[in-house]
């Protein structure tokens, strides 16, 4: 075998290895994920850019289902800009920095580096009615939207990425 194609196959094993389980349904790893420890530190510098006012929005939707029930809101939207600090803390919480649909009681028993940081000054709230919510003036960035949901039993708790670019952006969680 010739060394190219040794670091052609070498190339394609790297980022295989570096893909996300996915469940059925588009949503990332659930109770079984195990998260690797981060060193990411909190800085509040890293969450600057989140506290401009900008032209985009966020038109989102709700429009969960699991085993044919359909989940519905249970109170606000979160919405929390994607720095180094949050997305280690997200990759444990919900095992994606992409996508995830996680029981609430999952969410809350795993434990995070640096717990008592306090990015909550940067974190966009709005009420989720009729399973539709919006976020309006934000700046160009990316973020992650969060929003409880339940369809009478365990609550569970929607993740998804989300880049905002000067328009709007229409989501469906």
């Amino acid at each position: 075998m010739s060394a190219r194609h040794l670091i052609t196959i070498a190339a394609v094993a790297a980022s295989l290895a570096a893909c996300e389980t996915v469940s059925p349904g588009g949503y990332g790893a659930g109770p079984g994920y195990a998260p690797r420890a981060s060193s990411t530190a909190f800085r509040a510098e890293d969450f600057a850019w989140s506290a401009r006012e900008g032209r985009a929005s966020i038109d989102g939707r709700v429009d969960y289902r699991r085993q044919g029930q359909a989940f519905n809101c249970t109170g606000s939207v979160a919405l929390t800009p994607d720095t180094p600090y949050t997305r280690a803390r997200f990759q444990t919480l919900y095992g994606s920095t992409d996508r995830a649909a996680i029981p609430v009681a999952v969410v809350r028993a795993r434990t995070v580096p640096d717990p008592n940081a306090d990015y909550r000054s940067f974190v966009r709230e709005t009420r989720c009615e009729n399973n539709r919510f919006q976020f309006s003036n934000l700046p160009d960035g990316n973020w992650f939207v969060i929003a409880p949901v339940s369809a009478g039993g365990e609550p569970i708790v929607l993740m998804r990425h989300v880049s905002t670019r000067g328009g709007r952006v229409a989501l469906t969680l």
